[in-house]
């Protein structure tokens, strides 16, 4: 532990597994109050009480503004402020424009979309209140596929793109308004998480291993503390001259 969060609370979407469950214990390791926001409630709570008395569990679904409200609201009430927002919550689909219905076009960006401006929209407004001493960060994860598309990817590209350029809008706004916020989208590839899943279920983990890691010119899926420490990094103060900046987690492939 090197003291890199001390004295930030941080309220994490996604918190129940994957990059947001592996973020929480990270920003614990370094410091940080974390507050882990999910609508899987027992995965919450799970994940919350590992970190002790550094953690605490509230459920959110992030298609709700008034979940939004009284997550933010509660994040407050427990540790006293809120200085960093990671958006982690986010669901995957892979069809085409063709295949794709409307309600799962509308779901897909609900989550993924919907989700981020909601919390951007109200951690902005809690946030600027509890700059004076640590400066606040908005952290978006977004995706490889918010900057490359894919003929399969309809929706989730349209989302995460959205993310994308969305984080882009807070950032100025933030800025040209003299908060001491700043925002930041991250874009990882595969990474070993349980959104994968559907593929391992399919494939077998071996194969789903081969199969996408083959797609990466480093060769393997990302492991999530490669992301994780890099939304360290976003949230700390040792990224305080980085807003509106694209992190792109993604082992070679947008080089290609």
């Amino acid at each position: 532990m090197t003291d890199r969060l001390a004295g930030k609370v941080a309220l994490i979407t996604g918190g129940a597994s994957g990059l947001g469950a592996n973020a929480a214990m990270l920003m614990v390791q370094e410091g940080a109050k974390v507050v882990v926001a999910d609508i899987a409630a027992d995965r919450g709570k799970a994940v919350a009480d590992k970190l002790g008395s550094a953690g605490h569990f509230v459920k959110l679904d992030v298609t709700s503004e008034d979940n939004w409200k009284a997550a933010i609201q509660e994040t407050v009430d427990k540790f006293g402020a809120i200085h960093v927002l990671l958006n982690s919550a986010g669901i995957g689909l892979s069809k085409t424009v063709e295949d794709i219905t409307l309600e799962e076009w509308r779901k897909v960006h609900a989550i993924d979309l919907d989700g981020v401006f909601l919390g951007c929209k109200h951690g902005v407004s809690e946030i600027k209140k509890h700059t004076q001493r640590l400066g606040g960060s908005v952290i978006n994860i977004s995706s490889i596929s918010g900057i490359i598309a894919g003929a399969n990817m309809a929706a989730y590209n349209s989302a995460k793109a959205g993310v994308r350029l969305l984080s882009k809008s807070v950032a100025l706004h933030c800025a040209k308004s003299g908060y001491n916020i700043r925002c930041n989208s991250v874009h990882p590839t595969f990474i070993d998480t349980p959104i994968l899943d559907k593929y391992r279920d399919r494939f077998g983990n071996e194969v789903m291993q081969q199969k996408l890691g083959r797609q990466v010119p480093i060769g393997r899926l990302g492991r999530p503390e490669e992301v994780g420490w890099a939304l360290v990094f976003l949230a700390s103060d040792e990224s305080s001259f980085m807003t509106g900046s694209e992190v792109v987690i993604d082992g070679g492939i947008s080089a290609m």
